[in-house]
């Protein structure tokens, strides 16, 4: 990205001031090595996102942004309905509600060791992954609209997890306002029989162990110690998302003209949040949240089962379940008052500090946890919020490294099976039904994890806790 045309607030802050049709400046978190290496479309789509409606105190783009649809990836920003402010599906993404939740296994490394291959195989045999892929639960009409309506907490209803897991799941695993009447069938239909699958893309169940503690205290109230292994799993909403926002997209391209809204990129299509298409998309989009979420919480239930019969003394507690696609309605502080906004984050995830109330009452003193995932082959990372984030960001942070190439460049550069043999090499051991879905996925496609995790606890964006390290990893 060229410097030039941003104002270097400190180290690890960035500002495009309002110029042309802007309504508020473009703010990126980024050290000096990350925004030049930051494609221009980054600013630009910042840009273009500062031009919406309604939009409040800056367009924010997170360490690892790279260009989206319409948004940037790594985007970050808040609406006011009370003035005009417009909700955007570009703004949320195609994978609603794609996230991340980490899983305690009160089991140290050696142990892990000892079963590697053993687990690598069987999470395998028994996690569905990849494009297309389905699960074993299908969901007839009403089911389907049970699931939409009440997320993590109608998975667990129905035997898939423990009541303990809502707790530590965001929006206590069902998010309010799900309306799955704004959901097309279409939509459902393809969703049937995808619960309880990872899909493909970025997704995926790793094991994995804490290499590194860079906060002690945080660490203790998260359980978590050097050599203990932890389970993460990634994955969003599947197709269900993805129709949602395909379809709201379109509807709100061509709706935007008769709202007087102009937009600066048709990939921003968007609707005022209290009109007609706003609403429906609100209860579409929430619905699309709780599918996510127990898509989540059905997985978590088939790693607990892996687990049982490998290494039975594990026991798979939550830590924490966050995601990074989502529009929320919360309170923040704007010019000394609180006020309702609908903050998008797409490609960040929320992170609230110590003594938020929407974080569990046994992690609250010291925030929530962040969770931030690297690549098959490299670290990731859990921080904790920050009170000092909500100025910053709307309390948001980056939600993992980052592209650094595309997935078509990839391909042109690594070969899957050499990857994989690589990885083996280094005592990773990786499972995936599709070659070309690893090589999409090199490590080496990637920006370093660890220089946006320093951008963002060094920006004040959130604070590192631990560094996890992969073991085995399924791939979609």
């Amino acid at each position: 990205m060229d410097t030039s045309q941003l104002i270097k607030r400190n180290d690890y802050c960035w500002e495009i001031p309002v110029q042309g049709e802007m309504r508020v400046p473009a703010v990126i978190y980024a050290d000096q090595a990350l925004i030049e290496a930051m494609d221009d479309k980054v600013r630009q789509q910042a840009v273009n996102v500062a031009m919406l409606p309604g939009i409040v105190q800056a367009a924010y783009a997170m360490p690892d942004a790279h260009w989206g649809y319409g948004f940037p990836i790594g985007g970050v920003a808040a609406f006011d309905p009370a003035q005009g402010g417009v909700i955007s599906a570009g703004g949320v993404g195609f994978d609603i509600s794609c996230g991340v939740r980490t899983l305690l296994t009160g089991l140290k490394k050696a142990e892990v060791m000892a079963e590697q291959r053993a687990l690598a195989d069987m999470l395998f045999h028994r996690i569905p992954a990849g494009v297309g892929s389905t699960g074993g639960v299908h969901l007839n009409h009403q089911e389907m609209d049970a699931m939409l309506k009440d997320g993590a907490q109608w998975a667990v209803r129905r035997g898939f997890g423990r009541e303990a897991d809502l707790e530590r799941t965001e929006e206590q695993g069902c998010m309010a306002g799900a309306d799955p009447a704004q959901v097309s069938d279409h939509a459902k239909q393809r969703q049937k029989d995808e619960m309880g699958t990872l899909g493909s893309g970025n997704h995926y169940l790793e094991v994995q162990f804490v290499s590194r503690i860079f906060d002690p205290k945080i660490a203790r109230v998260y359980g978590l110690e050097e050599g203990d292994v932890v389970v993460s799993i990634h994955c969003g909403s599947r197709g269900l998302g993805h129709q949602i926002g395909t379809e709201f997209l379109k509807r709100m391209a061509i709706e935007a003209s008769q709202h007087g809204i102009k937009l600066p990129d048709r990939e921003l299509a968007c609707a005022p949040i209290d009109s007609p298409t706003g609403r429906s998309y609100l209860g579409a989009m929430r619905a699309g949240i709780n599918c996510a979420l127990a898509n989540r919480q059905i997985l978590t239930h088939l790693t607990r089962k892996v687990f049982a019969e490998i290494l039975p003394q594990a026991d798979l507690r939550l830590l924490f379940d966050v995601s990074h696609n989502t529009c929320k309605l919360e309170s923040h502080e704007i010019d000394g008052r609180k006020r309702k906004l609908f903050v998008h984050r797409k490609g960040a995830t929320r992170a609230f500090g110590p003594g938020h109330p929407a974080v569990p009452e046994a992690l609250r003193a010291v925030g929530q946890p962040v969770i931030i995932g690297g690549s098959m082959g490299t670290a990731s990372y859990i921080l904790a919020g920050t009170a000092e984030s909500e100025r910053l960001a709307f309390s948001s942070a980056c939600h993992g490294a980052g592209r650094a190439m595309s997935r078509h460049a990839a391909t042109k550069r690594w070969r899957g099976r050499e990857v994989m043999d690589e990885l083996a090499g280094r005592g990773i051991l990786v499972r995936s039904p599709s070659q070309r879905g690893v090589a999409e996925e090199a490590p080496g496609a990637y920006k370093d994890v660890a220089a946006v995790v320093k951008a963002a606890d060094a920006g004040g964006l959130a604070k590192t806790v631990a560094r996890l390290e992969p073991l085995v990893c399924i791939k979609g």
